[in-house]
């Protein structure tokens, strides 16, 4: 017994006496505040995207009296074509079992905009994912185009990648290359993915800031520290709706 109880307290020493990894990415607001974002891509059928986005915008009011759009948009290189990406916002799970509950009790909704749309769609992909703590949503200063970098991290988490991580982002949006809209970090969906939109005034103005952040000392150092922790990544330019509350 004595043997036992002197190994239980040599290893719970080491414990305390070991070097905790952590890192400010996964602490702060995301464990005090419940918000999080539901991102929506639909697949749409072959020539039905004009169809789709003339449906969403004539009937998109009965769904938005329900929860908070933050954007919706349409693919336009970097993925599927007749694609759309839109952005939920949503206090907390008990908030969004309510307004399920509340959507499906809603005629006018399923029969004017869920039923006719159903059909249009191919597949529907859902993820939720909350703001990284150093990060809130941004509205840019003026329209534009977006662009959705997806990061598929190595296992491990933010405590392993997040502080390198947050730097290459700061790095890019610091030194003026580009404005950072909002960094979601997946909670269900595909983990240890986050997923960073960004905004610039126009396609041509993205490419020359690109250009330009890779010929910077500064962004290249800080890149090259997060691509450690990197396994893949994936961009697509994003053409907001003439509906979608981010422009």
């Amino acid at each position: 017994m004595l043997a036992l109880r002197s190994r239980l307290t040599r290893a719970l020493t080491a414990r305390r006496l070991a070097p905790q990894v952590c890192s400010s990415f996964a602490t702060g607001p995301r464990q005090n505040d419940g918000t999080f974002y539901e991102l929506h891509t639909y697949y749409l059928k072959p020539s039905k995207m004009n169809e789709f986005l003339e449906n969403v915008k004539k009937k998109i009011h009965l769904r938005t009296a329900h929860s908070e759009l933050v954007g919706f948009w349409s693919v336009e290189f970097g993925g599927r074509m007749n694609t759309v990406f839109h952005i939920w916002k949503y206090d907390n799970f008990a908030h969004r079992a309510t307004v399920q509950k509340a959507l499906a009790k809603d005629k006018e909704w399923q029969e004017q905009f869920l039923i006719p749309n159903l059909a249009l769609i191919d597949r529907q992909e859902f993820e939720i994912a909350y703001l990284v703590p150093w990060c809130k949503i941004e509205k840019p200063p003026k329209e534009g185009v977006y662009e959705l970098a997806t990061f598929q991290m190595k296992p491990g988490g933010p405590a392993l990648w997040g502080n390198a991580f947050k730097r290459a982002v700061n790095a890019h949006v610091d030194l003026g290359y580009t404005k950072v809209v909002g960094v979601f970090h997946t909670e269900y969906g595909a983990l240890n993915r986050v997923h960073v939109l960004w905004w610039n005034e126009s396609a041509d103005s993205r490419a020359a800031g690109r250009h330009l952040s890779h010929e910077d000392p500064r962004v290249v150092a800080a890149v090259r520290e997060s691509v450690n922790y990197l396994e893949s990544q994936q961009n697509k330019l994003l053409i907001p709706a003439s509906f979608s509350p981010l422009k």
